[in-house]
């Protein structure tokens, strides 16, 4: 069996962040969503795997994840010229795929469900989907079953005869690719991969399922990332902290989970919980919790002002004199500067 990531979205809904890295690399406790989702391939025995990416992708994706040596697999790219739906990007895999049975995973999703169970289901079927139980059916794809298959998807219904939505990873044969090439654009003008799987269904080929009630996010806009940061941050950390040894800590309060990267020095900072820091970054006299921080950031001089819920970019700066806030949110892409001077 082969993996097959799709990462070509333009991650618009991640602005400013998107605007300098593919969405696929945003960072959640302080690993690229893209490296969790080839571990998790490696983890099943899968060792071929394809990533679907746009051409303006390739440098940085390359840079990172290499020929996949570091994970132990083989990393093959592969690229979608314009952003024509999940079965466009599914569609110029057929030549890597090359018949085989394979897993599909959306370059934005995490997920903690094992694909072994999606994996089982292809003996005795075409497809098959993971699905979770939400309380707002009606914002997602649904899916109706039937016993052990699925009889209908349906893309945000107003009135869904389901709880069961579609998370983002599935498995398929090979013969997905005669659906798709059969497929014309939806009414958003995109190949849909529900359409797909729904043409098999509506050939009597069995759709399969598994259901999943751990943890899964669709990485798509902000609040999505720092809702990921905080589970994944549990399942990183287990109850404690994790701080690089090349990084120094003077006279600071942790409020655990708390992950600090290489290069970092904090002092007289409070932080935590749930703040995850990458690399390079100099804090002083600040407190900071439920955050996202990247790299290389300066803050200082914040004193009891708490920043909280924030997302702070690639050399972002925050400085001031006094506490003008009791607490603040801030999203700031790279480069970023926020300073003020009491009066």
């Amino acid at each position: 069996m082969k993996g097959l990531i799709v990462c070509a979205g333009k991650g618009s809904r991640l602005r400013p962040f998107t605007l300098s890295r593919p969405k696929t690399m945003i960072p959640v406790a302080n690993k690229a969503i893209l490296f969790y989702e080839i571990e998790k391939l490696a983890n099943e025995g899968i060792r071929d795997i394809g990533i679907v990416i746009h051409p303006s992708q390739e440098a940085m994706i390359y840079e990172e994840a290499g020929d996949g040596e570091k994970f132990g697999v083989t990393l093959t790219y592969l690229y979608q010229n314009e952003p024509k739906g999940i079965a466009d990007a599914v569609a110029v895999a057929e030549g890597f795929i090359q018949g085989s049975d394979f897993i599909l995973m959306l370059g934005d999703n995490l997920v903690k469900e094992p694909l072994g169970p999606l994996m089982d289901q292809m003996i005795t079927a075409e497809a098959c989907i993971l699905l979770t139980k939400v309380a707002n059916p009606q914002q997602f794809g649904v899916a109706e079953i039937n016993g052990d298959e699925i009889v209908r998807l349906v893309e945000k219904p107003l009135y869904p005869k389901s709880n069961l939505v579609i998370v983002g990873v599935y498995a398929f044969k090979s013969g997905i690719f005669d659906q798709i090439r059969n497929l014309t654009a939806s009414a958003r003008g995109e190949l849909e991969i529900t359409d797909a799987i729904q043409r098999l269904i509506d050939r009597n080929s069995k759709v399969a399922f598994v259901t999943t009630n751990q943890n899964v996010s669709d990485v798509g806009n902000t609040e999505r990332w720092l809702e990921a940061n905080i589970w994944m941050m549990d399942d990183v950390c287990q109850g404690g902290n994790v701080i690089s040894s090349e990084s120094t800590l003077i006279n600071c309060i942790l409020h655990e989970p708390v992950i600090i990267g290489p290069g970092c020095r904090l002092e007289n900072c409070t932080i935590g919980p749930y703040v995850s820091i990458m690399s390079g970054t100099h804090l002083d006299d600040c407190i900071i919790d439920h955050s996202i921080l990247l790299r290389d950031i300066t803050i200082s001089g914040t004193g009891k002002s708490i920043i909280s819920s924030s997302i702070l970019g690639d050399k972002v700066c925050i400085s001031g004199s006094g506490e003008p806030f009791a607490k603040g949110r801030f999203i700031l892409g790279d480069l970023s500067q926020f300073s003020w001077m009491e009066s």
